[in-house]
């Protein structure tokens, strides 16, 4: 693996998320990593190139172990925003698959973990699409229908459990189910690309924290 482009990739993404695609130049990212111009343009033809190589990691975690052809161009990206949204609609089906026997052998606590491992897994593409979804309407509005149904899926799991007795009633589910999910949200995407204090937590603690404040919270 070349540990420049992996470099690359990684302070694009945070500036990416923090001050916007549109916000972001080359020269930002040359500077961000200590390096010229000049070098970033001998591993990436451009800013796109850089953006749909973070996004195709986001799909494929391996991406980046493999050996390229410099400069990177997008024509290893075709056809990359629509790989996205078939990601996000099977993410959403494996998610929602559960429902389809009324969570029967499924817990409160796997809910909780399984949204906390989603949201974690592609916090990257996520939070990208949230950040710019001006300058990228096609993800945007694809994205916007994934959010729903999620915040949908929680809601349907949550019934079932109240029903059921193992989650306490809530007067406004529909309120507090948006809550639970933002509370996951910061600790799973926010907490380690867009917020600027505590983000050396790592991952698995963030994960325990999530869990044990939710659980106790809703937990009958």
């Amino acid at each position: 693996m070349n540990t420049r482009i992996k470099a690359i990739a990684e302070t694009a993404t945070l500036l990416f998320l923090r001050q916007g695609y549109a916000k972001t130049q080359i020269n930002h990212i040359a500077k961000a990593i200590g390096v010229s111009v000049g070098t970033i343009y001998h591993d990436f033809a451009g800013k796109e190139e850089i953006m749909h190589f973070v996004l195709k990691c986001m799909i494929d975690p391996d991406f980046i172990n493999r050996e390229f052809e410099r400069p990177i161009t997008d024509n290893l990206f075709s056809g990359v925003e629509n790989e996205i949204v078939s990601l996000l609609e099977q993410s959403q089906n494996d998610f929602a698959k559960h429902l389809e026997n009324d969570a029967t052998g499924y817990s409160f606590e796997d809910l909780i973990s399984d949204a906390f491992d989603i949201l974690a897994r592609y916090a990257v593409g996520c939070l990208f699409i949230e950040k710019n979804q001006f300058e990228f309407q096609y993800l945007g509005e694809h994205y916007k229908v994934y959010r729903k149904k999620f915040l949908d899926t929680m809601s349907r799991y949550l019934t079932i459990f109240i029903n059921n007795g193992t989650v306490r009633p809530m007067e406004h589910l529909e309120l507090s189910t948006t809550l639970i999910i933002e509370i996951l949200t910061w600790w799973a995407m926010d907490r380690r690309y867009t917020s600027f204090e505590i983000s050396d937590i790592p991952l698995a603690l963030a994960k325990e924290i999530c869990m044990d404040n939710i659980l106790s919270a809703y937990k009958k």
